[in-house]
């Protein structure tokens, strides 16, 4: 018979909602939420669920996948890539990624909706909103003592950190002096506006009835189209070495840094961009950061899951296909778990199937970014060499087989158990 586990995710976002989702299915899991925001749920952006994370959320159950329709996702049937940097730009395809099977590439869905649905199970008594960790006692071999700094505490056998970018959690599994305890700024910076109905490109091969992405490639320059229902995402990213206006998430840009990096652009494209993303003279601008390579995950009786593990740039739309996968295989293994002992083994097979695996997509987004933004060193801007290496680098994460791995993962916990 299996004992009570209690286990605390600390984070209330993409990671931590379907983590919980998912461990609610297990009745002997104690399962408890603590978001450090006022309030559970993300406002604003859409995210892209891909192929490997709409086979994962499958994989985890009927109603995790529900969640997903629920909310309102749109599927993605292809993408198109172009290279924009000269007159003729609009002409130059790179490549179409499409589905030829019937099954989308991805699906596009609203965080917040998202989030709504992954929480919705959950007893009121099991989510605490406005709870920032301050530290952590014990779990050498007892259970955990969380301190938050509203003085209040929480006592679980198991902690897992799915709080973001900047963890807590990661610094307490890694120690805070580890050069991978926090993030590194990755190169680029992106404005972005919302556009309900109609045309905002322009002449080109845009058809904004369409679903799919639209990405142009430039140099030090990349421009993003993308549809969920009527309403359009236009996202211009420029890459500089340096962070603009601020070491930390967001900084502020002028219009005149904008219009310098479109300034040879297409004619309908560098209109669009100055008409959309250059209407005041300062814009906010998000500064991409990703994880470093670590050498764990975990750390006895805590783990970090999500971009508190594997926070990546967004070139090739893995973040939230990574977080489920990870829900997939820490929740099966937690779930087959019968006590702390065992549940502290599934989180070390959690690490050595996962890491690798993540690890790997973090880096090759940051090589993609380069090549997306002209600085790839074998391809420019050429665009027969586009062509030839863009695409092939999704098949490794779209063409996961989920159910392999889970299923590795399994036989590598029992045997691990076995002695």
């Amino acid at each position: 018979m299996s004992e009570s586990i209690r286990i605390a995710i600390l984070g209330g976002g993409l990671a931590g909602a379907s983590l919980l989702h998912a461990l609610l299915d297990y009745p002997h899991l104690d399962v408890h939420i603590f978001e450090s925001a006022a309030e559970f749920g993300e406002v604003g952006a859409r995210i892209r669920v891909g192929r490997n994370g709409l086979a994962a959320l499958k994989l985890i159950g009927d109603s995790a996948a529900q969640c997903l329709e629920r909310a309102g996702a749109k599927p993605q049937m292809d993408a198109c890539f172009m290279l924009a940097q000269d007159e003729e730009g609009q002409d130059n395809v790179i490549d179409e990624a499409r589905a030829e099977d019937g099954q989308p590439l991805a699906s596009i869905v609203y965080r917040s909706e998202f989030l709504r649905e992954l929480l919705a199970k959950a007893k009121t008594e099991r989510m605490h909103a406005f709870k920032k960790l301050d530290y952590v006692e014990g779990g050498e071999s007892g259970p955990l003592t969380l301190h938050f700094k509203d003085k209040s505490t929480h006592e679980c056998d198991i902690l897992i950190g799915a709080d973001g970018i900047h963890s807590t959690v990661r610094k307490i599994v890694l120690g805070p002096d580890d050069p991978a305890a926090n993030p590194r700024y990755a190169g680029w910076w992106t404005v972005m506006t919302y556009i309900d109905g109609g045309s905002i490109i322009g002449e080109g091969p845009v058809d904004i009835e369409d679903s799919r992405e639209y990405i142009w490639v430039g140099n030090d320059t990349y421009l993003l189209h993308s549809v969920l229902g009527r309403s359009r995402l236009v996202q211009a990213i420029i890459y500089e070495e340096e962070c603009q206006g601020s070491d930390g998430l967001y900084g502020m840009v002028c219009v005149e840094d904008i219009e310098f990096f479109y300034r040879g652009w297409p004619p309908h494209l560098n209109k669009a961009v100055n008409e959309l993303l250059c209407y005041r003279p300062q814009q906010p601008a998000k500064n991409f950061w990703d994880q470093p390579p670590t050498r764990t995950y975990v750390s006895g009786r805590i783990c970090v899951v999500g971009d508190a593990a594997h926070a990546t740039t967004p070139w090739q739309g893995a973040g939230c296909d990574m977080s489920i996968e990870d829900t997939l295989v820490l929740s099966t293994l937690l779930g087959r778990s019968k006590n702390t002992a065992q549940a502290v083994v599934a989180l070390r097979v959690y690490d050595q199937v996962r890491r690798p695996r993540t690890q790997r997509i973090v880096e090759s987004s940051r090589e993609t970014g380069m090549i997306l933004t002209g600085r790839g060193g074998e391809t420019g801007l050429d665009l027969a060499k586009l062509k030839e290496k863009l695409l092939p680098r999704w098949a490794f994460i779209v063409d996961f087989d989920n159910a392999k791995a889970l299923d590795e993962a399994v036989q590598l916990m029992d045997e691990e158990l076995a002695g």
